[in-house]
């Protein structure tokens, strides 16, 4: 089978593209797994769901018999097999029992085929397991053990499926603490509309939602803060450092370009501290050298500015790479890090196996990374982990690993980088941060967060979650975007159909109505989802006020006036914007020979049609003149190519039926119109869109329109200016411009349907 389709057929069965393209370096396996969904398709059809396709995968990776293959795939196609217990349990029923046949009544009592584990025995056996951890789950918080809880409620339900296990676990966990019921009251869950139907300011939003924020110096009266002897004096070393001054920071990883989704996080990073006289930081998280790129550094600092904020200081978790470094040598005398040698596959998932590394002499792991530091081990064989339980019961995060690339700043200075794990905490010590807000998918790292900090006796800052904020109809993940390009949907992360913030620039939002965005949705704890048309509505608000009028015709009709009402042509004066004529005007030739836009002429109108017509006459935009049709001239093939009428001056009074944008001695451009670039509302959802995401995209996403007229009042226009075209929307110049070839952007339409009659 051809790479393509072997890629595609294992992605079908909800592996990543990473995950496929590495399956296939291992020939057995993936001649495994092929023949395993092939043969599931026979049952289940193209289609298989990603969890059966999970269990499928797991069936080929692990079995070691190929004879028992259809036997298993049987069993997971038809649902009978359908938890990872189950099938851990059948993988070794086969294993002890080589001879054939296979007992099926045996085997299904073994592998607890038709019991079903009800939501309700789910949730008496966490809560049995609770009851039995109270008093500890209340002492120790955040350090707690998670995994004993799901151990237990796995031990009494053993074919429960275990993720419904870990959601119950961490339902009641968050009941049993207090601060996590406080949230949950608290939290102003969005989707589709606005915050609360409140229309407050950004500041007034962020002082809202940050009433429980501590102050400065006091961070130990924060739900949850771990504290410990030295608490109380890193404190006081702290507030002499700061003043008391609230200080916070904007942590992006430079391996792709903002979205949407950042705009959030940059106005609450750097509003909250505006909010509070406070500074804020622009500090790059480029700790991992195999995907960062100088133009994504570039990016990232001209977005930041493009909404308007300037960070106090522009600084890299690379700045700290030397101090890091001491301290996880200190990290490993105190008895709480190793040097570990179990492989990446080894610690994926939420369960890996303990480290059989995990107790080695102190002395030992120091030398061995100092060999990790000089070079001596090879990419994947040696890692240097915490000992913790992460909240999501995961057992001790990687700190540092070996990368043979060169640093963009340190270049070959450094062959082992440390994780975010392990870097954000501590540089937001070194930096004395006093907030580090980050989103929820962050709120599983608290613990460590405390852990280490209080593990080193350095200053500890207070992290805070809020709600990420995604789009309909849009993919923000930077690998998704590149696939998008990739395969040619779009021309570069700046295409204007995406909803990265260069390419929410480059087709006109104006940062303005994207900061009146993030101030309508607000800073919730939920996740929230937002129409597309809503973040639009924010930016008419702003090009109403702010981009001049000007006139264009998008599919030209030719219009000679036979009565012309002068001998050469008359400079009209059109009010940058109608509504207030103070703003100033501009001039645009009005000759025997102007353009109108097709639509607006019918030879034969339907009810209710105003524009013009034969016997409908229209008014002419900002002329004072109403023309009149007299003659229709048509092609061979009975296309209209031109219109001859009669003009004259409009009575006083006088209220044609209807007034019609025009352009004479235009300017030939180049109009490029946008629609959604995919055609559900997740296009990310396999639910709503089986094929993925590639396969939905929007065929009429882009329009582009090649002989466009435009008056010439924008002739010296330059990239990013802005301006309302009457009648058709707000457009933006393209930087594609050059001389004597303008190209424009539509930004959005106009509230009205633009082909309202």
């Amino acid at each position: 089978m051809a790479t393509a389709d072997s890629v595609s057929l294992f992605t079908g069965l909800g592996l990543s593209e990473h995950k496929a393209r590495e399956t296939l370096k291992n020939a057995a396996l993936s001649a495994q797994l092929r023949e395993a969904a092939t043969q599931a398709q026979q049952t289940l059809g193209s289609a298989i769901d990603k969890a059966t396709g999970t269990l499928l995968y797991g069936v080929a990776s692990r079995l070691r018999d190929p004879r028992r293959l259809p036997f298993l795939v049987r069993y997971v196609a038809n649902k009978k097999i359908h938890t990872e217990a189950q099938l851990s349990a059948a993988l070794e029923y086969v294993r002890s029992h080589p001879l054939d046949p296979i007992d099926p009544v045996d085997f299904e009592r073994e592998c607890g085929v038709g019991i079903e584990v009800t939501p309700e025995q789910i949730e008496a056996a966490v809560e049995v397991a609770i009851q039995r951890h109270r008093p500890q789950l209340l002492e120790e918080r955040y350090h707690f053990n998670m995994g004993l809880l799901m151990g237990e409620a796995r031990a009494a339900l053993k074919w429960a499926d275990g993720k419904m296990i870990k959601h119950e676990v961490d339902m009641q966990v968050a009941k049993a603490r207090p601060e996590e019921t406080e949230q949950r009251a608290a939290k102003d869950a969005v989707e589709n509309g606005e915050a609360a139907g409140q229309a407050l300011s950004l500041m007034e939003q962020l002082r809202g939602e940050a009433l429980k924020f501590h102050k400065p110096g006091e961070n130990y009266k924060t739900p949850g803060y771990v504290t410990t002897a030295h608490t109380m004096e890193l404190l006081r070393q702290h507030l002499a450092v700061t003043g008391g001054q609230v200080r916070t920071r904007f942590p992006p990883e430079p391996n792709g370009i903002l979205h949407i989704g950042h705009a959030k996080a940059i106005n609450f990073n750097f509003g909250y501290a505006k909010a509070n006289n406070g500074i804020c930081f622009l500090r790059f998280d480029d700790t991992n050298p195999e995907k960062e790129e100088a133009r994504f550094f570039t990016a990232i600092c001209d977005m930041v500015a493009w909404l308007g904020y300037t960070p106090y200081k522009v600084t890299y978790a690379s700045d700290y790479f030397d101090q890091l470094y001491v301290w996880a040598v200190e990290l490993i005398r105190r008895g709480q890090a190793y040097v570990c040698h179990q492989r990446g596959e080894e610690l994926k998932g939420h369960n890996p196996p303990p480290s059989p590394w995990r107790d080695r002499p102190i002395e030992e792991s120091l030398l061995l990374f100092e060999a990790m530091r000089k070079g001596k081990f090879a990419e994947g064989e040696a890692t240097l982990r915490m000992k913790l339980v992460m909240e999501d019961g995961k057992m001790d995060p990687v700190a540092y690993r070996v990368k043979y690339t060169p640093h963009h700043r340190t270049g070959d200075t450094w062959c082992i980088y440390p994780t975010y794990d392990y870097t954000h905490c501590l540089c937001d010590s070194i930096e004395h941060i006093t907030h580090s807000l980050c989103t929820k998918e962050f709120q599983a790292r608290r613990s460590s967060y405390f852990w280490l900090c209080n593990a080193l006796d350095v200053y500890c800052p207070v992290q805070w979650e809020y709600g990420r904020l995604n789009l309909h109809y849009a993919v923000v993940s930077k690998r998704k975007i590149l696939q998008l390009v990739a395969n040619g949907a779009v021309r570069d992360w700046d295409d204007p159909r995406l909803f990265t913030l260069t390419a929410l620039r480059r087709r006109g939002f104006p940062p303005e109505a994207i900061n009146n965005f993030c101030a309508r949705v607000g800073v919730t704890v939920a996740q929230t989802t937002m129409e597309p048309h809503l973040l639009e509505a924010c930016v008419r608000d702003v090009l109403n006020d702010t981009a001049p009028r000007a006139m264009a015709v998008l599919e030209p009709l030719q219009v000679l006036i036979t009565s012309f009402p002068a001998a050469k042509p008359l400079d009209i004066q059109v009010p940058n914007f109608p509504a207030d004529e103070t703003k100033g005007s501009h001039q645009v030739p009005f000759g025997p020979i102007v353009f109108i836009e097709r639509t607006d002429f019918k030879e034969e109108p339907e009810p209710g049609y105003k524009r013009l017509a034969r016997g409908q006459p229209v008014g002419l935009r900002h002329t004072g003149y109403v023309i009149e049709l007299q003659r229709v001239t048509k092609g061979p093939g009975g296309c209209v190519e031109s219109l001859e009428v009669t003009c004259r001056k409009a009575d006083a009074g006088e209220k044609p039926k209807a007034f019609i944008h025009w352009v004479s001695q235009p300017l030939t451009c180049e109009i490029r119109l946008y629609e959604p670039l995919f055609q559900h509302k997740n296009p990310e959802d396999p639910a709503e869109v089986p094929g993925g995401f590639l396969s939905d995209l929007n065929p009429a996403s882009l329009r582009v329109v090649e002989a466009a007229l435009v008056d010439c009042s924008v002739a010296r226009a330059k990239p990013f200016d802005k301006f309302q075209f009457e009648r058709l929307g707000y457009f933006s110049v393209d930087p594609d411009s050059h001389e004597g070839q303008l190209v424009f952007n539509r930004t959005v339409t106009l509230k009205e349907d633009p082909g309202k009659v």
